[in-house]
Formats: C-alpha cells, sequence, structure tokens
C-alpha cells in the first residue's frame, strides 16, 4: 500500500533523509481506494483496508496511523489487530524522560514484570488493565487534577482504545482500575522514584544549570509542606494532622521534606511522614522538618556535596544536625530566628559579616554572620535577616552575594511546591483533600508517583530549553534559554497530550516517534514565561480564594529588592 508524506510546517515535520516512504507525517489515500473487507453480517468490527495510487486531484483521506500490529483476517473478511492495547500505550515525551533518567529503557515493563501482583488481581490473563498499563495510569493521574480515571484513562490509551483487536477491549471502570492500584501497591512507584531521584541527582552534576551563584557552588534548598489525603479512619490513624492539638483538622496530612535544586527547580530527594499525632493514640506527635530531614541525610547521603550550598528558612535544625551535614562536606546557609544565641569571635570582616560560635546539644560550631535588611522601592522590610553560614571566606563568598542567595530559597523551594501542587486537586486552603487515596499504602503510592511525574514534567522544561531559540528582543535577547524560562504548566500539558495523541504508541517506527516528540519539545520550547521580575506584594494569602474579596485588592510593586548589609558604626 503506497503511502505519501503529508507536511505541514510545525504541525509535522518533514521526512528525514533515508526514512521509509511517509515517514513520518500524516498518511494519504484516494477515498476510491478504501474498502470494508466485510461481508455483511457480523459485529462490524474491522478495520478499512487500502490500495491504489494517488493522483492530482483524488480526494483523500488524512489520518494519523496509531498501531502497527500483525494483521488478524477474519473468515468472513475483518481485519483486526493481534495484541493488546497495553502493548503499545505510553506516556509520550515523559516516557523518554523516565527512560533517560532512569538509564533503563522500558524501566516501567522491566519493574511490571518482576512484580507480583497481591490482593484479588492474578495478573495472568490479559484483559482491561496490566501491570505496565496500572503504572502507567497512576503517574499521569497526579497530573490530571480534576479528572476521574475514566478521564485518565481515556487520555493514556488514545486512539489505541478505538482500534478494532483480536480480543474486544473496553476501557477499565473505576473499580478495575482501583483493584488494580491495590494489587500493585506502593513498592514499585517508590522503586521508580528511587530511580528517578538519582537520575536527577546525576544530572545536575554533569550539567550546570546554575542561574544563581555562589562561587563554585550549586545553591540548593530544604523546605517542608502539608499535603492534605481523604479523612478516612486509616488515613487519620497514620498521618493525623497539623494545626488542632486534637486532631479536629478536616483532613489529615502527610508531612514532606523537599531537598530541591534551587534553579531548575528539580527534587533531588524526598522524604515523607506523619504531620500530627495518631488518632488511635499510637503516636503522640507527627514528625517534624528536622526528623524527616535526619531521614534524608540517612536516605540521601549522596546529594549532600562539597559543591552544593543549602539553604534553609527559620525553622532552626539544631547544631547537632548542622554538625552532621557539614561532615558531609556539603555547606549550609540557614536563616536563624530571634532567640538563638550567637557569641561573636572577633573583629568584623571587610565585607561587614563576622564570625561567631553557636553552641546545641553539646556541640561548638564557628559560623559566620552575615546580617542585612531589604527595602523595597525605598520602603524597609520589618524584620532584620541574619544568616550563618560555614563559608568562612569573605572573598570568595561575599555577604552581598549570600545574602542575594538566600532569596533563591523561596524560589527554589515555595515556587517549587506550588508548581508541584498546581498538578494535584484541591490545593488551596480548605479546599478539600489533595490525594485520592483512601488507605495509607495508596497514599505511599499515590505520593510517589505525584513526585515522579511532577519531576517528568520539569525533565521535559530542561529538554525544551536546550533546543529553544534564544529570544530576539528583551532583557534576555541572544541568551541561551533556562530552564525556569520554560512555562511548567505548558510541559505538563505537554506530557498529558502527547501521551494520547498518537506521539506515545510504542510499534511506530523510531522516526516517526522521533520526529512527533521533536514536535512537541518545539512546541513547549515557545511556551516561556518572564523571569526576574522583581515584583513583590504583602504576603497576605497563599492561594486565591474561591469568593471574590471585599476589600481593595493588594497592591504589587515592581522594584529591584536592595540588600544593605549591616556593619559596625563608624568610632
Amino acid at each position: 500500500m503506497p503511502f505519501y508524506p503529508a507536511t505541514l510546517p510545525d504541525v509535522t515535520p518533514s521526512r528525514a533523509e533515508g526514512s521509509p516512504a511517509g515517514l513520518p507525517g500524516m498518511l494519504a489515500v484516494r477515498t476510491a481506494d478504501l474498502s470494508w473487507p466485510a461481508r455483511p453480517g457480523g459485529d462490524g468490527r474491522s478495520a478499512l483496508v487500502a490500495a491504489g495510487k494517488i493522483a492530482t486531484g483524488d480526494l483523500v483521506v488524512f489520518f494519523k496511523p496509531v498501531v502497527i500490529a500483525p494483521a488478524v483476517v477474519r473468515r468472513d473478511g475483518r481485519v483486526q489487530a493481534a495484541g493488546h492495547p497495553a502493548d503499545h500505550a505510553r506516556l509520550g515525551v515523559a516516557e523518554d524522560r523516565l527512560d533517560a533518567l532512569a538509564g533503563q529503557p522500558g524501566v516501567i515493563g522491566q519493574i511490571a514484570a518482576g512484580l507480583r501482583l497481591a490482593g484479588k488481581v492474578k495478573g495472568q490473563a490479559r484483559r482491561a488493565m496490566t501491570t505496565a498499563l496500572a503504572i502507567r495510569h497512576t503517574l499521569l493521574m497526579t497530573l490530571m487534577p480534576g479528572s476521574d480515571y475514566a478521564d485518565v484513562t481515556q487520555a493514556l490509551l488514545g486512539d489505541l482504545a478505538a482500534v478494532p483487536w483480536k480480543r474486544p477491549y473496553r476501557l477499565p471502570t473505576a473499580t478495575v482500575i482501583c483493584t488494580w492500584r491495590e494489587a500493585v501497591g506502593p513498592e514499585p512507584l517508590e522503586q521508580l522514584q528511587d530511580l528517578v531521584l538519582a537520575g536527577l541527582d546525576a544530572e545536575h552534576r554533569e550539567h550546570d544549570y546554575r542561574a544563581v551563584r555562589v562561587g563554585d557552588l550549586d545553591v540548593c534548598s530544604i523546605d517542608g509542606s502539608l499535603t492534605r489525603v481523604p479523612d478516612s479512619g486509616a488515613n487519620r490513624e497514620a498521618y493525623g494532622s497539623a494545626g488542632t492539638a486534637d486532631d479536629s483538622s478536616p483532613y489529615p496530612q502527610v508531612r514532606g521534606l523537599r531537598l530541591s535544586h534551587a534553579s531548575t527547580r528539580a527534587t533531588l530527594a524526598v522524604v515523607t511522614g506523619p504531620s500530627g499525632a495518631a488518632a488511635g493514640g499510637s503516636r503522640d506527635k507527627g514528625e517534624a522538618e528536622q526528623a524527616l530531614l535526619d531521614r534524608a541525610l540517612k536516605d540521601y547521603p549522596h546529594v549532600f556535596t562539597p559543591g552544593r550550598l543549602w539553604v534553609m528558612d527559620r525553622n532552626f535544625p539544631g547544631v547537632p544536625r548542622i554538625a552532621r551535614m557539614l561532615a558531609t562536606g556539603t555547606h549550609v546557609l540557614i536563616r536563624v530566628k530571634d532567640g538563638i544565641t550567637l557569641n561573636r569571635a572577633g573583629g568584623f570582616l571587610a565585607d561587614g559579616s563576622y564570625l561567631a560560635t553557636v553552641t546545641g546539644g553539646g556541640i561548638t560550631l564557628t559560623v559566620r554572620v552575615i546580617e542585612y535588611l531589604v527595602s523595597v522601592a525605598g520602603a524597609d522590610a520589618p524584620e532584620l535577616f541574619c544568616l550563618i553560614t560555614d563559608l568562612h571566606d569573605h572573598l570568595t563568598y561575599p555577604a552581598g552575594v549570600l545574602a542575594a542567595a538566600y532569596h533563591w530559597r523561596w524560589i527554589g523551594s515555595e515556587t517549587c511546591l506550588k508548581e508541584a501542587k498546581s498538578a494535584i486537586s484541591g490545593a488551596g486552603p480548605s479546599a478539600g483533600p489533595m490525594l485520592r487515596s483512601q488507605s495509607p499504602r495508596l497514599v505511599a503510592q499515590e505520593h510517589a508517583a505525584w513526585v515522579i511525574s511532577v519531576e517528568l514534567a520539569r525533565a521535559t522544561a530542561r529538554a525544551a530549553a536546550a533546543i529553544a531559540v534564544p529570544a530576539r528582543k528583551g532583557k534576555r535577547a541572544g541568551q541561551p534559554v533556562h530552564p525556569r524560562e520554560i512555562s511548567f504548566t505548558a510541559a505538563r500539558r505537554a506530557v498529558i497530550t502527547s501521551t494520547g495523541a498518537g506521539a506515545a504508541t510504542e510499534s511506530l517506527p523510531t522516526v516517526m516517534i522521533t520526529a512527533n516528540r521533536a514536535a512537541i519539545l518545539a512546541g513547549v520550547a515557545r511556551r516561556r514565561v518572564s523571569v526576574d521580575r522583581s515584583r513583590h506584594r504583602d504576603r497576605k494569602t497563599k492561594a486565591r480564594p474561591g469568593f471574590t474579596p471585599g476589600g481593595p485588592a493588594i497592591p504589587t510593586i515592581t522594584a529591584r529588592a536592595q540588600i544593605s548589609i549591616c556593619r559596625p558604626a563608624a568610632a
């Protein structure tokens, strides 16, 4: 059957030299050459067949290839496809990034092949679901806020569900999907999460993504957050809730601690724990961020490298914990709150900073102290910023540089978490649970899938930035496109649309898949956001309220923040 390429600029890339005829691109066949092979009767499940040659002026049907599978020709002439849709469904550009980060082509299939299912599912008969399809469904689900299981399944399978398969195929119901999620459990997603985080760590060691420079160090950030889960008895017992002493908050909450790269917002490590006391009394309190940091030091020691500077907020980790961090060879920049005693040791350095000792838990550390004020458009911030660091060399790491670097804690943690939570439902205060799962096992599964999927969207943005054309005008004209300039929302939507748009079918020729993915990344590369706008507003609320505010709008000021290092008064 002859195929002819229909090349459309910015939609279908032109055919590469030496590639099979008509690939990549849409396929064109004369309408006169389309025929229905089946004889009257039967269930009507068949594919059209085509033959003939196209001439100028012929009416043609343009269509996209969905799957390449062995034909099954029935006795009555019906043409169907052998196999199962799950054999062909993939996560589009996200699965490319997943395999690259894990260092294993087809990593989901490898994990699925070694998994022993639990519960009601035996996994021997291939019906609506397979293990690999259940894993992919859980990953995609965490990027589609507000979508039910049916919508996620439709996005995952796309046109594959419409193919006339040898065995009739129906999309799985929500009950079937829930049963499969229980059977798969959290272990394969947690294993996949570990592979992705290890790949992100390695990627950021190999590439210089720094948007902020502190000597030769990478600025990274540590911060915690709460994630609501449905208010089932099992979830409340496992996680508790924060904010009330009697565990009366509307929803239980998982406390998470993310260690992220400030310039790209990529997550390098994540640990989770309960946020409050157990409803049944088996746990008096939750795990604070300090305890989670202890677990991060134990579970992810490889991320605390000498080439990284970890920025932390006023939730003071304590001297013994800082000492354990510094023992790994890494560096810290920590804001301290009022009440922490710093005993100055010596005079002021040339940049206004000074050395001091801080004591706690029987341990004394010598740190360098930077104190400064911030003013915006002539108005001073109503607080003094006091930072401590183990970087004693004021020539290599001036106080002004470190003070400016602390601002990236908001970019590396606060913005990072807001981006991630935009991918799950009910992210506003009192807006309902963020995750869907009713049991702690499935919460652990969904949380790991959420971490993975968000990082795959960010990895897609980094891949798009690598091929993006620099701006021709504006403040970044001619400069390479940094990953943080690519819209996270656009990358997340590209992952979803590429999954079900025919670009995620495994059986298509490699040249077609490559061209489809390249077109998707090129589209994402054009979706950019403005950075470094120096916009400031009072911190009144963290989310958009569900009703129109009654008072005046909170004013937004556009002005560069001025940092003034505190120095000793002149004699």
